[in-house]
C-alpha cells in the first residue's frame, strides 16, 4: 500500500494551493499561451508576407517582359497571317486566340486560389490550445 493519495484521480494534485492561487496561475498560463499565438502569427505573417513581396516583385517584371514579348508576337503573327488573308480577319483571329488563352488562364488562377490555405501553423496551434483548454476543465 502507498503513501501517497494523489495517485488517486479525485485527489487534488497540488492540495496545498488554494483556489484563487490556481485560479491566477491558470489564468497566467492561458495569457502566456495567447500571447505565444499572436507572436507566431505575427512571426508566420511576416514571413509569408515577405515570401509574397519577393514573388509578386519577380512576377511583376517577368509579366512586363512577357507583355511585351506577346504584343510584339502578336503583331508578327497577324502579319504573316495577312500574307495569305485579309488583315482584318488576320487580327481577329490572334484577339480570339487571347480570348481563349484568357478564359484558360483565369480559370486555372482561380482554382489554385481556392487551394491557398491562410496561416496553416497557426490553425493547428490555436486547435491544439483549445483542445488543452478543454482539458483543463476536466
Amino acid at each position: 500500500m502507498t503513501d501517497h493519495v494523489t495517485d488517486r484521480p479525485t485527489e487534488p494534485k497540488r492540495p496545498e494551493a488554494s483556489l484563487g492561487e490556481l485560479f491566477k496561475e491558470m489564468t497566467t498560463e492561458l495569457s502566456d499561451i495567447f500571447r505565444q499565438e499572436v507572436e507566431l502569427a505575427k512571426v508566420e505573417a511576416r514571413d509569408e508576407a515577405s515570401k509574397s513581396a519577393k514573388a509578386v516583385g519577380a512576377m511583376a517584371i517577368g509579366g512586363i517582359a512577357a507583355l511585351l514579348f506577346l504584343i510584339l508576337a502578336s503583331f508578327a503573327l497577324a502579319e504573316l497571317l495577312d500574307q495569305g488573308l485579309n488583315r482584318a480577319l488576320s487580327f481577329a483571329i490572334v484577339a480570339v486566340l487571347w480570348a481563349i488563352a484568357a478564359a484558360v488562364l483565369v480559370t486555372t488562377g482561380r482554382n489554385r486560389m481556392r487551394q491557398v490555405r491562410p496561416l496553416p501553423e497557426t490553425k493547428r496551434s490555436l486547435e491544439e490550445d483549445k483542445e488543452w483548454a478543454q482539458n483543463l476543465k476536466t
